[in-house]
């Protein structure tokens, strides 16, 4: 009988997992911790806010004071020191002058300088995102609802938008308005909040003079809290026990004292009055009467209507902080349009509590509740929501593939590149009139930044700085009044450099006068130089 010997089988390999060289999902579920643990509530805010993110990291720079920022905060790390009098603009030369950004500027010119153009985009970006995302979780926390959080937000950024469009140094202060609202309508009390409110007003009065409407917020509490009590109680030992006035009062001074820690220690605070009250500065646009013919007024108008609408049908009490905040920034608002920026976070946080108030009362018994599953896939989802976002931006874009977007890709059309490059040619063929220029205002800041050294500018956005003989000239000159040319014959301005926008008047003179050639011109400005320097 014969043996059939099979061949031996040679070992069967284990089949390899697809995407072997990932990361497995699952271990990274089990090894997230329960309290960072999300769901797909947090993953689908954390992608609008991705997307916002996006959008504003794409949008072009403005043509503005944002240069001049930079500029400034490229003498300050030059010098080392912070300046005492006004070193950029001739006509204010030797004027005191008290920088309150000058941290602000320092950081932007530094991010500029080592990271180029991109990261100014990111700055920009992340400090919105950064102060929405504070608004939707105050709002997503008190609510539980994903609708009131973004319909919330999507108002803040409608009605700020204006201000929020142009980068400059009050992004970063109303990020920290934002910061200091988040952590005082908290309904917890923390031990490090004795420590994080100081240390934010130490940021704050360095990167921006906005300090001061913080320090009123902290007083609005503090004041509301006690009309509060003494209407309740009906005498005031009620008021001097109360723990919650006591944190309030005693944060107000040590936030009071923190703004000391500046380079210019109490001149801060004189400087931010005396800016506010400059007439130079209540002549432009953005400083002017809030008036229903703007479209900020009319935004306005419907945030107040949505307020009266929520105070009248929510159940929640309303107390005296609210009232005196909402009636004490709006009369602000109404008296400067710029001061809408720090009336509307409020309104959007206080209605945001109402609308949760509302919504759980008559709503969420009608709806039933779900309540969220969290779990540690919905994390690693988020975080990779977070780094597909960034991937897409173009600061994004330089740091993981080394790309940089060239400098004309990411400023506004009005910013004139180049005028300032013909500017520029003259000044190294040594053509460059010499003697005072005169500019357009809101192109003073991108020619500190980025004209040639020897370019002697007329205005920048420190209007506070110069005489108001000088700025009323200004006006004067740029309308084409009587004796505009014996003006700029009186500061000896041999160039002009000017947008058509703004000044198509004074263009079509210059073009009529004989004494005056056009040097060069495109659809955003024109450059004239006398004929017979002076």
């Amino acid at each position: 009988m014969s043996t059939v010997m099979t061949p031996p089988q040679p070992p069967r390999a284990e089949p390899k997992p697809e995407f072997a060289t990932l990361a497995d999902a699952s271990l990274l579920e089990d090894k997230v911790p329960q309290h960072l643990k999300g769901s797909a509530v947090t993953a689908g805010l954390t992608f609008a806010l991705g997307l916002l993110f996006v959008v504003l990291s794409v949008r072009p720079l403005w043509h503005t004071d944002l240069w001049g920022h930079l500029a400034y905060g490229r003498w300050i790390a030059a010098a080392k020191a912070v300046p005492a009098v006004e070193p950029l603009m001739p006509l204010a030369m030797g004027v005191p002058f008290v920088d309150t950004a000058w941290l602000s500027q320092v950081i932007g010119f530094e991010a500029m300088n080592r990271f180029g153009v991109t990261s100014l985009t990111f700055l920009y970006a992340a400090s919105i995102t950064a102060m929405a995302t504070m608004l939707l979780w105050r709002g997503y926390r008190r609510s539980q609802s994903a609708g009131i959080a973004l319909a919330g937000v999507g108002l803040w950024l409608w009605a700020c938008w204006q201000h929020l469009n142009i980068m400059r140094p009050q992004l970063a202060g109303m990020l920290c308005f934002t910061l200091l609202l988040t952590l005082l309508t908290s309904r917890q009390r923390r031990a490090w909040h004795w420590l994080a409110v100081p240390a934010l007003f130490v940021a704050w009065a360095n990167l921006h003079g906005s300090f001061v409407v913080g320090l009123l917020m902290l007083a609005g509490f503090a004041a509301g809290r006690s009309l509060d009590l003494l209407v309740r109680c009906g005498e005031f030992r009620a008021v001097k026990r109360d723990s919650h006035v006591r944190r309030y009062v005693m944060l107000l001074e040590l936030a009071a004292a923190a703004v000391l820690l500046n380079p210019y220690g109490l001149r801060l605070y004189a400087e931010v009055l005396s800016v506010a009250n400059n007439p130079n500065v209540q002549e432009l646009t953005e400083w002017a009467p809030l008036q229903l013919r703007m479209v900020q007024g009319q935004v306005t108008a419907v945030v107040a209507l949505l307020l009266i609408v929520l105070y009248r049908l929510s159940p929640r009490r309303v107390t005296s902080a609210e009232v005196l905040l909402l009636f004490g920034f709006g009369a602000a608002a109404l008296w400067s349009s710029r001061m809408l920026v720090w009336w509307v976070p409020l309104a959007v946080t206080f209605g945001m509590q109402h609308a949760s108030a509302i919504w759980h009362v008559r709503f969420a018994p009608l709806a039933g509740r779900v309540p969220a599953v969290c779990n540690g896939r919905w994390s690693v989802i988020t975080v990779g929501l977070v780094w597909i976002c960034f991937a897409f931006t173009p600061f994004g874009s330089r740091v993981l593939h080394g790309r940089d977007a060239k400098l004309e890709q990411m400023v506004s059309h009005q910013t004139p590149l180049a005028v300032t490059q013909h500017l520029t040619k003259l000044a190294e063929q040594n053509r460059l009139p010499r003697g005072q220029a005169f500019n357009t205002y809101e192109w003073g800041d991108y020619l500190l930044w980025a004209g040639p050294p020897k370019l002697k500018v007329f205005l920048a956005s420190h209007v506070h700085l110069v005489p108001r003989d000088v700025w009323n000239d200004y006006v004067a000159i740029s309308d084409g009044a009587s004796g505009w040319e014996e003006m700029l014959d009186r500061y000896g301005v041999n160039l002009i450099a000017i947008d058509e926008a703004t000044h198509a008047g004074l263009i079509a003179r210059l073009r009529e006068n004989e004494n005056w050639r056009q040097s060069y011109s495109d659809n955003v400005g024109a450059v004239y130089i006398r004929r017979k320097a002076i």
